[in-house]
């Protein structure tokens, strides 16, 4: 009976279920929880750091995106020489503009380049003409009396003017040339001689004296074109073309000149 109830008891402590103690668990899941956060922490600044870098430095906005914005030379941002035609520096402020579209910085900085470069080449071109008509006055100044006299018949109207009675007399000059072989510029002549002592009437507000200059010029005109015709080359003159047509074609050249710039 002895031996049976220790074999009994032997069996029924075999049988007992293992447990570990709860407070080894507790540790080691506190444990575990605390290695956890611990390497968030250790992760964390890592993160932080990467994306300080990346979103550090310049950002769209205030990006440096034209290399020669801060130049003080307006050619040099333009990347043209300094003797550019003012097609090439057109051309390359629109090319500048278009590639670097958007960036107002940029903008600004070509436009103010282009517009100081062609301020520059206005002011240097009216330098220029400034300098030529004290010349050209320096030199009539210098000049003898009867040539200042001369020049005293003379004047240089508006170029609307000019434009005007250019293509008046280039239209008579034209229906000449077109009716030539059937009735002669007979006409013509007379109606470029009217033309003529009507534009010199208004400056001159003198009937008579307006028609004698006139018909001096329209003299003078015919008779240069009857001594400048045998002198042109027959190759060079239309075979239809008369010696009539070819001295009234000077005339209208002569009646032009001095309907337009005598005074």
């Amino acid at each position: 009976m002895q031996q049976a109830a220790v074999a009994f008891g032997q069996a029924a402590f075999l049988a007992r279920p293992l447990r570990r103690p709860p407070h080894r668990l507790g540790w080691v899941e506190a444990g575990g929880v605390a290695a956890g956060r611990g390497r968030a922490s250790l992760l964390r600044p890592r993160l932080s750091a990467s994306l300080s870098v990346g979103a550090g430095g310049y950002d769209d906005e205030h990006a440096p995106l034209f290399p020669r914005q801060q130049a003080w030379d307006p050619y040099k941002i333009l990347g043209v020489d300094h003797d550019a035609s003012e097609e090439e520096i057109r051309s390359a402020r629109n090319f500048l503009l278009k590639q670097y579209a958007g960036h107002e910085e940029t903008e600004e900085a070509i436009e103010g380049a282009y517009e100081k470069i062609i301020m520059k080449s206005y002011s240097h071109r009216k330098k220029s003409k400034i300098n030529l008509k004290s010349k050209i006055q320096k030199q009539v100044e210098e000049s003898p009396s009867w040539f200042k006299a001369m020049l005293g018949f003379f004047e240089v109207p508006s170029p609307e003017i000019i434009s005007r009675r250019l293509a008046l007399f280039a239209f008579i000059g034209g229906w000449s040339i077109v009716t030539s072989a059937e009735t002669g510029p007979t006409f013509q002549l007379a109606l470029s001689l009217v033309s003529c002592i009507y534009f010199l009437n208004e400056k001159m507000k003198n009937l008579s004296r307006a028609s004698m200059t006139g018909f001096g010029v329209f003299v003078g005109g015919w008779i240069v074109g009857s001594l400048l015709v045998p002198v042109i080359p027959t190759f060079a003159i239309p075979p239809t073309w008369s010696i009539e047509l070819l001295s009234s074609l000077v005339a209208y050249v002569f009646l032009f000149l001095g309907c337009t710039f005598l005074k």
